[in-house]
């Protein structure tokens, strides 16, 4: 089916985003696998290529553009190309996201020139050792102290932990009364700030150039300059944001997974067995249908869901739901595909290889499916 909810200047700025991953970044890739960190200044080429932040008002350093389809583009271009690292879309979706809606314009003057720019790197910190998706039980806290706030505790699984210069952290306070979960609020938290203490990066099984680190917080202070929005309203914004964060990922899995069975198609024309390619097996053929079946079914509902997204009509259970399909989807097609190429599917040197151990973690950031799930039976039994 043909797509139709890109145009021209859509298009322009894929062609943009394209040529700056074969440049910038495919080359690189396997050097930063074995660093476990990407270079900081490919944030900085990016910015300079205007792909940061499209949406950001130009009196920053942004294009100015409020369309999200820009970053679906990037997004859906990444992927293909099986540069899941670094993460823009957390940078640039997800923190930037609070950063325009919520940053006052002093806030905005402070930080959204660098982070357009790519010069200041953002990432949030919500996870932590006993809350994942159960985000209202968090332990790290904030208390007023003066002018400030005292942050402690610790968070997880923060992606570029490393590299981030600006780290939104969700901290509750209080704990609460025993019926309900503690309001949180949002703070800008810099890594030089004392007290701020880096844990070492956490080994994973995929995206090893995705530098992911624990981070402690030993009796922090934030000045009241850096609360992010209104004091007590971090869940609120959370539940606002998140369905954009679980679209983005879903835009991801689903360009993915597109691009593996194309890769897989034209292995399975020319690879010969039995006397004739793969494609001449029925059995074969019926997986292949299965997968171009799958894929084009989940593609107009992802296509909507973007759409609606740019109107701001975009529905909590609705971004779910392309969260879960399409992240499963990629995670069955992956493997597939690696079967289908046999061994040659089992390199670390081949995207094949590279997506069915870097794409597994979809299903779990942002929202597990399980999570995901439980959203939409809420949505509907209501």
């Amino acid at each position: 089916m043909k797509r139709d909810i890109f145009d021209d200047d859509h298009e322009a700025f894929r062609s943009l985003v394209r040529t700056f991953i074969a440049r910038e970044m495919t080359p690189h890739l396997a050097k930063w696998d074995a660093a476990g960190v990407v270079d900081r200044s490919l944030w900085q080429a990016a910015g300079r290529a205007g792909i940061l932040a499209p949406d950001v008002s130009p009196e920053y350093g942004g294009g100015g553009v409020s369309d999200y389809r820009y970053h679906a583009v990037r997004n859906e271009e990444l992927a293909r190309a099986g540069t899941l690292s670094p993460a823009f879309n957390l940078h640039s979706e997800v923190v930037g996201g609070y950063l325009t809606s919520l940053a006052t314009d002093e806030q905005k003057r402070r930080w959204l020139p660098g982070f357009c720019s790519g010069d200041a790197i953002s990432t949030i910190a919500i996870t932590e050792p006993q809350a994942g998706s159960d985000v209202s039980a968090m332990r790290t806290t904030a208390r007023a102290a003066g002018d400030d706030f005292v942050l402690s505790g610790q968070k997880s699984f923060v992606t570029h932990g490393l590299l981030a210069d600006n780290i939104v952290v969700v901290a509750k306070h209080g704990d609460g009364d025993g019926h309900r979960s503690p309001p949180g609020s949002l703070f800008v938290v810099h890594p030089d700030m004392p007290g701020v203490v880096p844990g070492r990066p956490l080994p994973k099984i995929g995206l090893h150039s995705l530098d992911t680190i624990e981070i402690f917080l030993d009796d922090v202070r934030v000045p009241r300059a850096n609360l992010l929005g209104k004091e007590g309203m971090a869940f609120v914004y959370l539940l606002k944001n998140l369905p954009r964060e679980r679209l983005s990922i879903a835009v991801s899995a689903l360009a993915l997974a597109e691009r593996l069975l194309e890769d897989t198609l034209a292995y399975c024309r020319e690879r010969i067995a039995f006397g004739q390619p793969l494609t001449g097996h029925q059995h074969i053929r019926f997986q292949l249908a299965e997968m171009a079946t799958a894929l084009q079914v989940a593609r107009p509902f992802t296509d909507r869901c973007i759409v609606e997204h740019n109107q701001d009509t975009l529905a909590i259970e609705e971004a779910s739901m392309a969260k879960w399909w399409n992240t499963e989807l990629c995670k069955k097609v992956s493997d597939q595909c690696l079967q289908l190429h046999g061994a040659y599917g089992y390199s670390s040197e081949g995207l094949i290889g590279r997506a069915f151990v870097d794409a597994r973690v979809q299903t779990i950031y942002g929202g597990t499916t399980e999570i995901m799930k439980e959203i939409i039976g809420q949505a509907i039994a209501l």
